[in-house]
């Protein structure tokens, strides 16, 4: 029998894996600790000025217990990999066993702004230099949107509702919401749901760097001798996000569930606000943004002077960032000046579809 509708949904646990830390325990040490976890790239070779990234420092998917030799070679999408134990890590911290009740009653959204992209360029370097035989079988089910979430649920054993919501940098915030609406309405009891971007590609780095997207460190910048300055959110001086790879995954649970498995609950999802702008790919349209934050507080039923703290987009864009800030003016008035506003892309960059997940583990944490 199908659960009630409109239960409450609680967040029981989460990780992350971010250029501040290969975990979540040291994502936020170096939070706390003020660092910000960019360098020079050394993931792969590219002459772009937008050379400045995030790298998840000390990880090697290779050497994850669960992952042979052969299944690295052939199931070579990094952030299929990621996504498993970081939905691992997820899972331990929130203390769920997946088990025979359990793991029906499980699903799990990995949205992704690229997906495989990585994979991607190992088969395109195959095929020119090796010849097609070379090109991987297994290319086409690296580039799913879907095979995160599905390779996390065949190590754990859930077999809930499992797809890839696609938002571009919004993806991981639709994984929240939808999770939160499926458990909401009864579809499941509990939801894994994040994102995931290992995007440090020659062609994708270069992309945002000819779309005026990324920093271009030049020599009287002020991260050429320091790149742990190059993201500054909100700063007169911005020039750009900093392209970073990533995950993170945040363990939803129904209220029932929460009690009687003796889950200890985080946070509580109270209000979902979403919509689109009809306006433009990169452009933020402030009618819509504002839409989307009233939305939401008025579906968690309270009011702007309810809200104590706020978790910036704060890409470090200059139009983007300028035209947030008009909007969070727009919705709490005067009052935003007493408002904490955080912007954690200072510190772990721009992970496109994972950054939503990541920052929401942050934005919990620091409560």
């Amino acid at each position: 029998m199908k659960a009630p509708k409109n239960r409450r949904v609680f967040v029981v646990g989460y990780d992350t894996a971010t250029a501040l830390g290969n975990t979540f325990a040291a994502t936020w040490q170096g939070a706390v600790d003020g660092l910000a976890g960019f360098q020079r790239l050394t993931r792969c070779e590219s002459s772009s000025r937008s050379n400045v990234v995030g790298q998840i420092p000390d990880w090697d998917p290779s050497q994850f217990p669960y992952v042979d030799r052969k299944e690295a070679s052939l199931w070579n999408a990094s952030y299929v990999f990621l996504t498993m134990e970081v939905c691992r890590r997820a899972l331990h911290h929130a203390g769920l066993e997946i088990n025979a009740e359990t793991g029906p009653r499980t699903g799990c959204l990995i949205g992704s702004a690229l997906n495989g992209v990585d994979s991607y360029r190992i088969a395109m370097d195959n095929y020119v230099n090796n010849g097609p035989l070379k090109v991987s079988p297994y290319l086409l089910p690296n580039v799913c949107a879907n095979l995160p979430g599905g390779k996390a649920g065949m190590l754990m054993g859930f077999t809930g509702p499992i797809f890839s919501p696609q938002g571009a940098c919004a993806s991981a915030n639709h994984a929240i919401a939808i999770g939160a609406r499926m458990i909401r309405d009864g579809d499941c009891d509990f939801v894994l749901a994040g994102g995931v971007e290992t995007c440090l590609v020659p062609e994708i780095i270069q992309g945002f760097s000819n779309m005026l997207a990324t920093i271009k460190v030049g020599p009287k910048d002020r991260a050429a001798e320091d790149p742990t300055q190059a993201s500054r959110p909100f700063s007169l001086d911005r020039k750009g996000f900093v392209l970073a790879e990533g995950a993170g995954v945040l363990v939803l649970a129904a209220e029932e569930n929460v009690r009687s498995l003796g889950l200890t609950p985080k946070a509580e999802i109270v209000g979902i606000g979403w919509n689109s702008d009809a306006h433009h790919f990169t452009r933020p349209n402030s009618t819509t943004i504002i839409r989307a934050m009233q939305d939401a507080i008025d579906d968690a039923e309270i009011a702007t002077s309810d809200i104590g703290a706020v978790n910036a987009h704060g890409t470090s864009t200059p139009k983007g960032d300028s035209t947030e800030v008009d909007c969070l003016r727009a919705v709490f008035g005067n009052r935003l000046a007493q408002i904490p506003v955080s912007a954690n892309k200072s510190q772990v960059g721009h992970s496109l579809g994972a950054s939503a997940a990541i920052e929401a583990a942050l934005a919990i944490e620091a409560m």
